[in-house]
């Protein structure tokens, strides 16, 4: 799937440089301008403090407050703890590249890193307080927002816990010293997958730009394809097309399914053949849909407060 998306894109982007390269060239400049003014300062510090943590072996220190939470609900080890609470907080793609280091590391089993990339990847909390928030219709509280997003992961725990055979809580494995990464080579890793998301999102950008220059007269269509396409520019889009609930729901889904643009930055830091890209994208779109169902639900009992 990653090939024959990525051939695709390739194409598309090639044509796009070739027939409309002014464009082409704002797009690009969006995406840069975005990459280093937003991603690197918001993403790279996390991914280098969680490499230190990781190289001095201080993952229990940092998990210790969630434990119990972390292992009686959703079942996980301490590596995977740290892996959940690395990707809740710091946002894509992180989850999925320590998922993929562990496993790497063999500081969780297989079973556990395909369980763990179902509900680790997700907008950070800064993401959606600093940009999600921010695009919100006024209607829409921002409590809404970060339930719609975070309370499925309840749910998608238990179906992917169905899904992959798993009865009872993972143990953590032993760790051997010459698995442990040294802190430069970590940083240099950081700056490779921080290299790698650019280049993803200078792409995006270019295909998102194009997509709001057809010559189309259907500015919702347009706002709800940018919203997956690329999540930046999608919310930003929809809450200057969308009014009212109807923004705040799609604002909604664009975060939860990350985006195309996300779906290419998770495979670039998935190397381990034990994750699967195609069971990331179709937990991600489960994810939507209960974020959609709960968005609704939510915004009726919330009209059902005011009435009364």
């Amino acid at each position: 799937m990653k090939k024959s998306l990525f051939r695709l894109l390739s194409i598309v982007t090639l044509l796009l440089l070739l027939l409309f390269h002014k464009t082409a060239y704002e797009g690009a400049k969006n995406g840069l301008v975005l990459w280093g003014s937003v991603i690197i300062p918001t993403l790279l510090p996390f991914m280098v403090c969680s490499s230190a943590i990781v190289s001095l072996d201080a993952i229990h220190l940092l998990i210790f407050p969630f434990q119990i939470i972390l292992r009686r609900f959703f079942f996980l080890s301490d590596a995977g703890s740290y892996t959940f609470i690395s990707g809740l907080l710091c946002g894509y793609p992180m989850g999925a590249k320590t998922c993929n280091n562990f496993l790497d590391s063999e500081r969780i089993s297989e079973k556990e890193g395909n369980y763990l990339l179902a509900i680790c990847n997700h907008p950070s909390p800064m993401f959606l307080l600093g940009y999600a928030a921010v695009a919100l219709p006024k209607s829409v509280p921002v409590w809404v927002l970060f339930f719609s997003l975070y309370m499925p992961i309840f749910l998608i725990s238990i179906a992917a816990r169905a899904f992959y055979g798993i009865d009872k809580p993972f143990h953590s494995l032993s760790v051997k010293k010459e698995s442990v990464p040294s802190f430069d080579d970590s940083l240099m890793d950081s700056c490779e997958v921080m290299v790698k998301i650019g280049g993803y999102i200078m792409l995006f950008s270019i295909l998102a730009l194009s997509i709001t220059k057809l010559p189309l007269n259907l500015p919702r269509v347009k706002g709800i394809l940018l919203g997956f396409v690329e999540i930046t520019t999608g919310i930003k889009a929809i809450s200057k097309t969308l009014p009212d609930l109807a923004g705040g729901l799609w604002i909604c889904a664009a975060a939860a399914f990350g985006g195309l643009s996300g779906i290419f930055q998770t495979k670039s830091v998935i190397k381990n053949a034990g994750l699967s890209i195609r069971h990331y994208v179709a937990w991600k779109v489960f994810h939507t849909l209960l974020t959609i169902i709960l968005f609704i639900l939510l915004a009726r009992f919330q009209a059902l407060l005011a009435a009364a």
